[in-house]
């Protein structure tokens, strides 16, 4: 903090350096100015373990013998999250952690990182078309990323980046941001795709896509469904055709099928044939039937073979989470004539929306860990990334697991339904802070040229967050 007049005083948490008036904060709301004081305002987060793995919440309903503590000092793990950052870069992390684990002198370095290059991973549980492959996803009318590759039963949209972060316009810029910290923080979000759908979004919670809330994922793809359901279809039901804009089942050609000895229909798919019982773009991606754009799943048969199909013949036709089905009866010029079907097969329709589990949007920060926060790790980052390629270093993301990808530099992913709800700040560089905890042996830190003099008791820093940065704390209660 650097006083440069009686009202105001400079913040250095971040490259945009704001003067904050007397009572007032700073762009990003995360530091302000209480009395002259540069003031933390977001509460710093501990973890508090349970006191058994799975078990009571409490200490004094464990097993051991309780002293009369709150907090159990053996079971807290101080985050990242509303610790501070270590900009300007030179100098060491907000806090570096001394605790032991058992009998292991452990070291967890705490901070804050200021992520330019970070985006979100958006997989939203669906068969509904969003938009084609590549097509820009807005927010606020804004491009804010792209639809990628579909998934097994699921949409995914890659959002965010350095490049619709500091590349486009100052609007497109703090739009991205926007909606990437609401993602994080478990907020929802109206998504546009261009040529697409409008979806309403929130971490672990059903998508809302033009409107409609989405209630189950598929079980699996026409095929699959064959496969797992045609014992049960077998001689309640002469053919079966599972609608999938992927790949369309029809038991009756299906290997399944031919196992259980049920005989050629006659049918014709109006499709690229794969292998037997296994049919490509039947038609376009949309919102109907198993995702595709037929209201009427008619419309991708063709005429049944007269050799084959007979009169009184019974079809099924059901889409990939059972949301859609029609039974049907051949009439004597072999047209399928819709018909109420028996309860038998209306219970085997039940049987595959009971096994669609619920949709739900999952949202994934990803960042990539640059020099700057390393170096307040150590005076040499790279033994840092060394250290966590040996798996030596255990990186955490709010006391959340992450994934590290592999290759080079330190780019993580984290749930962040695993995180304390509001774990994410953002300054208007624009760019994410996200919490960042690194936790290795005592004797490892030190291998790597830690900034272990930094180091400070667990007790201490708890002490130290209260009283020197004006901090609050929150605890948030962890099993495990």
């Amino acid at each position: 903090m650097n006083k440069q007049s009686t009202a105001k005083i400079r913040c250095n948490a971040c490259p945009v350096l704001c003067y904050i008036a007397d009572g007032q904060s700073g762009a990003c709301d995360r530091y302000g100015n209480r009395a002259g004081n540069l003031v933390r305002l977001d509460p710093l987060v501990i973890l508090e373990q349970s006191a058994e793995k799975g078990g009571n919440a409490v200490p004094f309903m464990s097993k051991e013998e309780w002293s009369g503590e709150l907090l159990r000092p053996d079971r807290k793990f101080v985050t990242a999250i509303g610790a501070g950052t270590t900009y300007p870069d030179y100098k060491p992390a907000p806090f570096i952690v001394s605790s032991k684990h058992g009998d292991v002198d452990v070291i967890t370095v705490v901070t804050e990182g200021i992520f330019s290059y970070c985006g979100v991973k958006l997989k939203i549980d669906t068969d509904r078309h969003l938009g084609p492959e590549r097509n820009l996803v807005r927010a606020g009318g804004e491009p804010i990323g792209h639809v990628t590759t579909g998934e097994y039963g699921s949409q995914m949209l890659s959002l965010g980046g350095v490049n619709h972060l500091t590349h486009g316009s100052k609007t497109e810029g703090r739009a991205t941001c926007k909606a990437l910290l609401d993602l994080c923080n478990r907020n929802p979000v109206e998504l546009t795709v261009d040529d697409g759908a409008t979806v309403i979004v929130e971490a672990g919670k059903p998508p809302i896509i033009n409107g409609r809330v989405e209630e189950r994922m598929r079980v699996g793809c026409g095929s699959a469904t064959i496969g797992m359901f045609a014992k049960q279809w077998h001689k309640l039901v002469d053919d079966v055709v599972v609608v999938d804009d992927h790949i369309t089942g029809v038991m009756s050609e299906h290997q399944a099928g031919k196992v259980l000895n049920v005989l050629p229909s006659g049918i014709k798919i109006k499709g690229r044939k794969s292998t037997p019982g296994r049919y490509f773009h039947v038609a376009e991606p949309g919102a109907g039937w198993g995702g595709t754009n037929v209201n009427d799943p008619l419309k991708i048969l063709g005429d049944f073979d007269k050799v084959h199909a007979k009169p009184g013949q019974t079809l099924l036709m059901v889409s990939t989470t059972g949301e859609q089905a029609a039974y049907f009866i051949l009439d004597e010029q072999l047209k399928p004539v819709e018909h109420e079907p028996p309860a038998e097969i209306k219970a085997t329709i039940d049987r595959i929306q009971e096994n669609c589990e619920p949709a739900f949007c999952s949202v994934l920060f990803i960042g990539g860990a640059g020099g700057s926060l390393r170096a307040g790790v150590t005076e040499n980052p790279v033994m840092l990334t060394r250290s966590i390629k040996s798996l030596l270093t255990r990186v955490t993301c709010g006391g959340a697991p992450v994934f590290v990808w592999p290759g080079g530099g330190i780019t993580f992913m984290v749930d962040v339904t695993q995180m304390p709800k509001n774990s994410f700040g953002y300054v208007p560089t624009p760019a994410i802070v996200a919490p960042i905890e690194f936790t290795l042996r005592r004797s490892d830190y030190e291998a790597l040229g830690g900034h272990i003099g930094s180091a400070i008791p667990l007790e201490q820093a708890i002490l130290l967050a209260g009283h020197q940065n004006k901090m609050t704390i929150d605890t948030f209660q962890i099993d495990g």
